[in-house]
């Protein structure tokens, strides 16, 4: 008889605490969304309203399952690792109510639901981020890692960073002037992706020293403003400076240029702390 781990467990079967944790978590924004309903707290439009948390929940919760691995390797702790796989299966549970939602404000009519994603192109890219998420975790489980094997397995998997794209290009696309949130999203998607690549190319098997990912930082957050200078170029026909420049002053609030540094910023600290910490046992010892 196969006995099946419980998501709260470690792979030894005994209960995390990390894991149950994180476990509820996952569950308390889809919650307070279907709490909310009946509520009449969703605003005018309520089933539209739950659409839009439900996809973005499960874009955050992706953009949350690529971060476990830097900041496992910051905070040097890789039971991090545990949950990676259950918050990137939440991602796509969450993808998948929001996509079931919008078929049913469609009125259930799979034809219209049909021509609406092949005419559409934001939709055309959700669908197929959704699709990409599904195959994903399909194949999450420790069975199909050992039916795929594990390079094959790998290879699937590293198709999450193209899955990540594709829905930061449909979250920008469905909120269309409404940018604030997808233009930190999309340059902490590249934070991300730029930690990694990186890593790779610096053959740092571990982590980036703590320079390079102030570095890092650093070049996501004016990335970010200059990405936002020149959608509103292309947009809106707003010259480009005048947005570059509202990134200088505090008048007009702190731009998502600023709010990706800071996070960069935030991760850089950890990772000094971090450093910190491991090198002040080894100065208390008596000489």
């Amino acid at each position: 008889m196969i006995r099946r781990k419980r998501p709260w467990c470690d792979n030894s079967g005994r209960l995390s605490l990390l894991k149950l944790a994180v476990f509820i978590a996952l569950f308390l924004p889809g919650a307070r969304t279907v709490l909310s309903y009946p509520l009449d707290a969703l605003g005018a439009r309520p089933l539209n309203e739950a659409i839009h948390q439900f996809g973005l929940w499960g874009f955050r919760f992706l953009l949350i399952s690529l971060t476990i691995t830097p900041a496992s390797q910051v905070l040097q702790f890789p039971r991090l690792i545990l949950v990676r796989r259950m918050i990137g299966v939440a991602a796509a549970a969450y993808i998948a109510i929001h996509f079931s939602l919008y078929v049913g404000d469609q009125m259930f009519d799979l034809a219209k639901v049909a021509s609406e994603v092949v005419l559409r192109i934001y939709l055309t890219i959700g669908f197929v981020a959704l699709l990409g998420l599904a195959a994903l975790a399909a194949t999450s489980t420790d069975a199909m890692v050992r039916r795929l094997g594990g390079r094959r397995w790998s290879r699937l998997h590293q198709t999450v960073y193209v899955i990540a794209i594709l829905a930061a290009i449909h979250y920008f696309m469905q909120r269309k002037l409404e940018v604030y949130e997808p233009t930190v999203t999309a340059g902490l998607l590249l934070w991300l992706l730029s930690y990694r690549l990186v890593l790779r190319v610096g053959s740092a098997r571990r982590r980036l020293q703590v320079w390079a990912i102030f570095l890092l930082g650093a070049a996501a957050g004016l990335a970010t403003a200059a990405g936002e200078a020149v959608y509103f170029r292309l947009v809106m026909g707003v010259d480009p400076a005048l947005i570059l420049s509202a990134n200088l002053t505090l008048d007009v609030g702190l731009r998502p240029g600023w709010v990706v540094f800071a996070i960069g910023l935030a991760m850089t600290a950890l990772a000094a702390g971090r450093d910190l910490a491991k090198r002040q046992p080894a100065r208390l010892r008596p000489a």
